[in-house]
């Protein structure tokens, strides 16, 4: 804005060439949101169960074949105990999970090891391969506290969690090139400004809330599991205050790619009548009892 001679305000108008370069600067950006629209319902499911709708771009076959090389890995590595009371109760008890999930099994071929090791953990992964690591034996306690330790992961391995994160992951991937794009008449500074603000916001808005998303939907279903197995799901939330016993220390929950330990044990409470119903109507009270 200027003035001229006789006091008017004259205004410039932007050389053509930089709102061209503005404007050429959303084209990555229209393109990214485009393809985001295809790919979001081309490649959605739902997950069993609860019905959410999920993002999955791996085939089954795809997801079952990376699951067993994983797992192939992961026993070649560490050290598998091949008998014994322990490795016989834990695969009584993902027998008895797998069929009580039957009706949302995809036709995973069920295998289950124990690994020796002072890890609290277990894992199961797509094509239906557990381990459940020794080291969370005396966390869980007893048999229906291990039930909810391995119905857990069980729901993560049929809900098809890890292959949605690879699709979510693989969209920040593109996103942020989009942005990189964009952004690439800026100065250097500012680049990297905005783009450790996206990758910010895309850890702690988007891919932290998602994975504590999985766990919530992974503690609910397995609650289910157990309940349907004839195991006492009363034990989930008793498991739960002792994994917090455990663990000290550990970060605020929106820091986490876990829910903190009192919001799953006050989902767990909130879901227990459904679980409950279940687990009286269809089991003898002989069969499974919290220890």
């Amino acid at each position: 804005m200027r003035m001229d001679p006789f006091g008017r305000t004259q205004y410039r108008r932007r050389p053509a060439h930089r709102r061209r370069s503005g404007l050429l600067r959303l084209v990555p950006i229209l393109l990214f949101s485009l393809f985001l629209a295809y790919y979001w319902f081309s490649h959605h499911e739902v997950v069993p169960m609860t019905g959410r709708k999920q993002l999955v771009d791996l085939t089954r076959e795809e997801e079952m074949r990376l699951g067993y090389q994983s797992y192939q890995q992961v026993l070649a590595q560490e050290n598998v105990l091949r008998n014994g009371k322990i490795v016989e109760e834990v695969r009584t008890i993902g027998r008895r999970l797998a069929k009580a999930a039957a009706d949302v099994d995809p036709g995973f071929e069920w295998e289950f090891n124990v690994i020796e090791s002072p890890q609290a953990n277990a894992f199961a992964l797509p094509g239906g391969k557990v381990a459940v690591y020794t080291g969370i034996l005396d966390i869980a306690k007893n048999e229906n506290g291990l039930s909810a330790v391995m119905g857990h992961e069980i729901a993560h391995a049929i809900a098809r969690h890890g292959a949605e994160r690879m699709a979510y992951q693989k969209l920040i991937q593109w996103g942020t090139m989009a942005a990189a794009i964009a952004l690439g008449d800026m100065s250097y500074n500012t680049q990297r400004m905005v783009q450790g603000a996206l990758g910010l916001g895309s850890k702690y808005g988007v891919l932290l809330p998602f994975s504590r998303s999985h766990e919530s939907e992974a503690d609910y279903m397995g609650l289910i599991f157990t309940a349907r197995a004839c195991y006492d799901p009363r034990e989930a939330p008793n498991l739960w205050e002792r994994m917090a016993e455990q663990s000290k220390g550990s970060p605020e929950e929106f820091l986490s790619t876990h829910p903190s330990h009192e919001t799953r044990i006050k989902q767990l409470n909130q879901w227990m009548p459904e679980a409950l119903k279940i687990y009286e109507e269809n089991c003898d009270d002989d069969l499974a009892t919290v220890e």
